[in-house]
């Protein structure tokens, strides 16, 4: 069974935390989240499962940020979520789609217990300008039934920014912790 906007509404504070959260992007049956303003893309050419691929970091300006086909952007929520005893999912809102816009890729299914801001893999069918604050996808609830344990990832758990594939980490389990290495839209590498 999936919540109500009412419902959420009266979830918020117990069962589910969105910070911020207003008012006008709740939906009859889910809420709206908004886009924060920087990107990740991928700087390698081809990309190891394996490996830690470099990022680099771009800032959405006010005019906004053409995104090109063929390239996979990664972004993020501007609203940190909690969810405890209901699943979370995010879709992307139809008038993003009627764009040409993909807001995630596959990882729309949330687990009960995640802490933190959703990260969006965005690819364009064809060139779109976007901008930082539009309602970019919206979350819903489905209640969950039977006995359960809340989500635990050393990888994306309680997350603070964008978060590329640390698929490595599980292929790797012995691997010695290196630094995920950015570069700003200005080309300065920075590690975080």
């Amino acid at each position: 069974m999936i919540l109500s906007g009412p419902e959420i509404k009266t979830r918020l504070g117990g069962d589910i935390s969105i910070e911020p959260f207003s008012e006008s992007l709740l939906n009859p049956n889910s809420y709206n989240l908004t886009l924060h303003d920087e990107l990740l893309i991928y700087e390698e050419v081809v990309l190891d499962m394996r490996e830690p691929s470099r990022v680099r970091r771009i800032k959405i300006p006010p005019e906004g940020l053409v995104l090109n086909p063929s390239q996979l952007y990664l972004g993020r929520t501007a609203e940190r979520t909690e969810t405890h005893n209901l699943v979370p999912m995010i879709e992307g809102r139809s008038s993003i789609g009627r764009l040409g816009l993909f807001v995630h890729v596959t990882a729309g299914f949330g687990d009960v217990g995640f802490c933190g801001y959703w990260t969006l893999e965005m690819f364009a069918v064809q060139p779109v300008r976007i901008y930082a604050g539009v309602p970019i996808c919206q979350i819903f609830y489905h209640e969950l039934k039977g006995e359960h344990v809340d989500y635990q990832s050393n990888k994306y758990q309680n997350n603070h920014d964008i978060q590329p594939s640390l698929l490595h980490k599980e292929l790797n389990p012995n691997a010695a912790a290196d630094p995920q290495l950015t570069l700003d839209f200005g080309g300065t590498r920075s590690f975080e």
